[in-house]
């Protein structure tokens, strides 16, 4: 695997001169500060590229961008209302220019209105640490009495209703503020939150959009995208759900196996592919990483290795960011497979033997603590994460575990 590294922009804590000496290679990038659906200009990326080879001192820093995270799908796009088709041919014009400029792996997702979602960034551990958490009951107390959406009591079981209800009743003016505002963090990279008034906009246009529309809209974006893709060179991944399960009364249609399978056979081409996040999936039960990874893995263009610990085997539950050997997810064996397709690939003469990967998340420890960087992305918990998922590779390598 390349070892990346997430990056927002010259204005992360993170600096490049930190990423050089945590061990990456390469460098996971996105233009946040352009708007969606305008066209990422070549200017635009050439500085990116420049930022990220330059360290302050302004020498190189040998790393390179490696992977776009992500080339937003629009609002528009996904509804196929408003300016939906100019977005389209604005995405295509952006692949170009970033395979001009020798980038030629794009991450992007599919959920609708919020992007990743948690009810606390900052969740303390017993070892004095934090991490990001999503907690069902918190999330309902949000829905119901926050967001105060119409019939969202009939999505929730009684005791989590019942719970939430407690726990709103609980909350002072400022606890409510800092729940609404956890939920509706939106993009990560992004500066803002949505006002609910903008969640509640975003929910009244979607209020005709089923599930089976959902996808058929993915499926005609990937007709109309994936073509340029494989003429460009370029490879196409869709990240997860996160969590992996509907939110908000919304559709989400990229949860489990079976809707990978759906979307990878409904546009059967190499340039059409997978980011496969282990700790999105990971939050559902009946998601087997390990078998995902055998069974999907030739369309596995990226990888983010991370790890949760589900409260209970609740199809729809609460979580939080583990440790990245710590969680549900086998990451030993996630590991051994994800080599084995790597091995595969080599043997059959594939370019893209080699997958890109980085740590996802990390908790916050040691200096991290009290630096508010990014929810989700301390440098230092990141760090631990990718000594230990180095290990694992290592010891995968030279035959200790085995392959």
């Amino acid at each position: 695997m390349r070892q990346t590294w997430r990056w927002f922009g010259p204005a992360d804590i993170t600096s490049i001169d930190d990423i050089t000496q945590v061990g990456a290679v390469g460098v996971v990038s996105a233009l946040h500060h352009v708007p969606n659906g305008v066209v990422w200009s070549p200017e635009e990326i050439a500085k990116r590229h420049r930022e990220i080879g330059t360290r302050k001192d302004g020498t190189a820093s040998g790393l390179t961008w490696d992977v776009v995270e992500s080339l937003p799908v629009t609002e528009d796009m996904k509804k196929q209302k408003g300016e939906w088709r100019a977005h389209i041919e604005n995405y295509k014009i952006s692949m170009r220019n970033l395979r001009d400029s020798g980038v030629e792996v794009i991450c992007y997702n599919f959920m609708p209105v919020l992007d990743w979602t948690r009810t606390d960034l900052r969740w303390n551990l017993p070892n004095g640490g934090s991490c990001m958490r999503f907690d069902i009951n918190d999330f309902a107390a949000f829905d119901i009495h926050i967001l105060d959406r119409p019939g969202a009591g009939a999505d929730y079981t009684n005791a989590i209703a019942d719970e939430a209800a407690r726990r709103f009743g609980a909350l002072d003016e400022a606890g409510k503020k800092a729940l609404a505002r956890n939920v509706t963090m939106g993009l990560p990279g992004s500066t803002e939150s949505m006002s609910l008034d903008d969640v509640r906009q975003h929910l009244s246009e979607y209020d005709r959009i089923s599930a089976e529309r959902l996808r058929a809209n993915f499926v005609d974006f990937l007709e109309a995208v994936v073509p340029t893709a494989e003429d460009l060179g370029v490879r196409l991944c869709c990240h997860p759900d996160d969590p992996p399960f509907a939110l908000l009364g919304l559709p989400r249609v990229m949860s489990t196996e079976a809707d990978y399978k759906s979307m990878l056979d409904a546009v059967d081409n190499p340039a059409n592919g997978m980011t496969l996040c282990s700790g999105s999936l990971g939050a559902r039960p009946d998601n087997d990483l390990p078998g995902i990874m055998e069974r999907l893995g030739d369309k596995v263009h990226f990888l983010h290795l991370r790890n949760v610990k589900r409260d209970n085997s609740d199809m729809v539950g609460s979580f939080y960011e583990a440790e990245h050997l710590g969680g549900d997810t086998d990451m030993v064996a996630l590991i051994a497979a994800i080599v084995r397709e790597e091995k595969k690939r080599k043997a059959a003469g594939r370019a893209d033997h080699i997958i890109p990967m980085r740590p996802d998340h990390g908790q916050d420890i040691l200096d991290d603590l009290g630096r508010r960087s990014q929810p989700g992305y301390p440098t230092i918990g990141r760090m631990k994460g990718l000594a230990e998922l180095r290990g694992v590779m290592a010891a995968l390598e030279h035959g200790v575990l085995g392959v």
